[in-house]
């Protein structure tokens, strides 16, 4: 395992899957039923991320419609387990609080140099920490 220092927004520990977003995200163009981005051309178009650890560069979109979307997904149990941002906004800071949703930023290049979809990281915002778990 691998760990990588991270800096705490929201607190709290999830494990899950990783999934990137190469595309900022808009919680209100995510279907609160499953949890599938419908966002036309965004770079997770028909993907869920329902329970997983979700890295975007960016939140996007009003204030309202990114925190009623966030809620949305939470109340439905589609949210993702925590969240991994390069570029926190007011926004989604307050929402993830609210909702208690881990939320970390700051961590290096050296964990997008071998972060992936699939990998199995933990996000412990409360140590700072997102570890990686080996593969195979």
């Amino acid at each position: 395992m691998t760990s990588f220092e991270c800096h705490r927004i929201s607190e709290g520990r999830a494990e899950g899957e990783l999934l990137i977003s190469a595309d900022d995200m808009c919680f209100y163009l995510v279907n609160p039923e499953d949890g599938t981005v419908i966002e036309e051309g965004h770079a997770l178009h028909g993907v869920s991320i329902a329970g997983k650890i979700l890295s975007f560069p960016n939140g996007k979109g009003s204030s309202v419609v990114q925190a009623d979307g966030l809620f949305q997904l939470q109340k439905t149990g589609h949210a993702p387990r925590a969240m991994i941002i390069r570029n926190p906004d007011t926004t989604l800071v307050a929402s993830a609080i609210i909702l208690e949703i881990p939320l970390v930023d700051r961590l290096g290049e050296d964990f997008y140099a071998v972060a992936h979809d699939g990998l199995v990281v933990d996000v412990d915002a409360d140590a700072q920490q997102v570890t990686v778990q080996e593969e195979g």
